[in-house]
């Protein structure tokens, strides 16, 4: 290759790399100036007081969102960037319908909320509270040797509950876990795990009672 030809050889190729350098400028502009939308299901945090007496029963997780953006945000957006703030600071007992706007929407910075589904929540809070509930023992299987199971007891015989007042209202006791007689002929104990009822009731103490089983062999005579 002469002198003249080299020096052509640089001049084409800084030409091109001049328009691969516009070409990639001009696109990343567009992709800024360009915009997009997307419809995303973020999950509703409830914002309540750490002190608060207060719980929503059968809250929504989710809703539908609607963004629009720059294409290269819209393109680039992680789901898990998103999620919907609910203020309940202010709510009290009963029913309460919490309205929805784009400032209760937690997203990257450039991103429109056009809409959200349903823009309106209607919930239930109910008030927390901590009471007694008695035990009863769950029995299960067969004692051997023909022996008959009499009515069992639970020591202590009651635990402290903690839930909604709604749902602890409509519960009279808590179960254990089944307590099996197979094998036993005679009196016996056991430890046994107390069951909540519901998922929003828990079991602060003792959350693990000793089980007294009597057990009778009929007379053979």
């Amino acid at each position: 290759m002469t002198k003249k030809q080299a020096l052509w050889a640089l001049r084409a190729l800084a030409l091109g790399l001049a328009v691969a350098s516009w070409v990639f400028v001009t696109s990343k502009r567009a992709d800024q100036t360009a915009t997009a939308g997307t419809t995303i299901e973020p999950s509703v945090q409830y914002n309540t007081p750490g002190s608060s007496d207060l719980i929503v029963l059968k809250p929504v997780l989710r809703v539908r969102v609607r963004l629009r953006g720059p294409t290269n945000l819209i393109s680039a957006l992680n789901p898990a960037e998103v999620s919907v703030v609910v203020d309940l600071r202010d709510a009290v007992q009963g029913p309460i319908e919490v309205p929805l706007a784009p400032r209760n929407v937690v997203r990257p910075q450039g991103l429109e909320v056009l809409s959200i589904e349903p823009n309106l929540l209607s919930l239930v809070m109910d008030r927390v509270v901590s009471e007694f509930r008695p035990v009863t023992v769950r029995l299960a299987g067969e004692p051997a040797a023909g022996a008959i199971a009499g009515t069992p007891n639970a020591v202590p015989p009651r635990v402290l509950v903690r839930g909604p007042e709604s749902i602890l209202s409509s519960i009279d006791s808590l179960e254990t876990r089944p307590v099996l007689l197979d094998g036993h002929a005679f009196d016996f104990e056991e430890q046994a795990l107390v069951v909540s009822p519901s998922p929003l009731v828990h079991v602060l103490e003792p959350t693990v009672v000793t089980v007294k089983v009597p057990l009778t062999i009929p007379d053979a005579g």
